[in-house]
């Protein structure tokens, strides 16, 4: 069994809808991202800052990954937002528009101050040009920053000045993220599909993250979960062709060129499949709670 965490598919439930909360603790996701900032009205954000400290704190989720969205900084919620959820103790607080490396410093020192316990972490949203063109720096930043999650929504708006249907235009900002993430060691997760209506499409795009290399998918309707667990879990084929791998370059070490199937095989690859079967593995652990 694999210490690896799956974040295949990862839902946004509002803070403030108690009945959304009691419902997550069925729903078959990865994790969870209990949300203050957009799913909440502004009158509604201190009760519902109580409701999802409680509930992250209340170990009722069972093995979902459970995290808690700050409103951002410099609004006025921020900082007690980032109190309440260091003390709730979730796996992350996840934090919109991160724009620099000298921010995550400064939300991993409120973070420590605040008494966050140590597998708390944080993590950043990427949503504006200034933290795609910094991603690494922020990537490395701290060695609390556990994972990338893209704001695709807000990435968009911040590039153009209108409607821009698909992906392509900002296919080259998610590949710098995902350059980013790798180098630094961290999860990268994708945005989120906005029809929830569009089976296909939504699938499609999964397909397409999952090619480029996220580790999952952020959702914001628990239809999409069964779509994106598919999709982000390696296939059987991928899981044999990973195992003849890594036994064919254990057979053939110190015996100059190994190939599979064909194909010379090399560390990187190696690595590669190891991370394959540790997804697969932790995936086949997780039951259907």
């Amino acid at each position: 069994m694999s210490d690896f965490t799956p974040l295949r598919s990862v839902l946004y439930m509002p803070g403030s809808n108690e009945r959304a909360l009691e419902k997550a603790r069925t729903i078959a996701c990865d994790g969870l991202i209990l949300d203050l900032e957009d799913a909440v009205a502004p009158d509604a954000k201190p009760a519902a800052r109580e409701a999802a400290a409680a509930a992250a704190a209340s170990g009722d989720y069972g093995r979902r990954t459970v995290t808690i969205r700050v409103n951002g900084i410099g609004t006025e919620w921020h900082d007690a937002d980032i109190v309440a959820a260091s003390q709730a103790g979730p796996a992350a607080i996840v934090v919109p528009k991160v724009g620099s490396a000298e921010e995550v410093r400064r939300l991993v020192a409120a973070m420590e101050a605040a008494g966050a316990p140590d597998h708390t972490r944080l993590w950043a949203m990427v949503e504006t040009p200034a933290a795609v063109l910094d991603a690494l720096a922020i990537a490395r930043a701290s060695e609390r920053l556990g994972a990338f999650v893209l704001g695709t929504n807000d990435l968009v708006k911040e590039l153009f000045a209108e409607h821009v249907p698909g992906r392509a235009p900002i296919l080259p900002s998610l590949h710098t993220v995902l350059l980013a993430g790798r180098a630094a060691g961290i999860a990268v997760i994708d945005g989120v599909y906005n029809d929830v209506k569009d089976t296909e499409g939504f699938l499609a795009e999964c397909e397409q993250g999952r090619q480029m290399g996220f580790d999952g998918k952020t959702l914001i309707h628990p239809g999409q979960v069964e779509g994106a667990n598919a999709a982000f879990a390696p296939s059987d084929d991928a899981v044999e062709d990973a195992r003849g791998l890594i036994a064919a370059w254990e057979d053939g070490q110190g015996a100059g060129v190994v190939t599979h199937r064909g194909r010379m095989v090399e560390n990187l690859h190696v690595e590669s499949a190891r991370r394959t079967l540790a997804i697969h593995d932790a995936v086949r652990a997780l039951g259907t709670d």
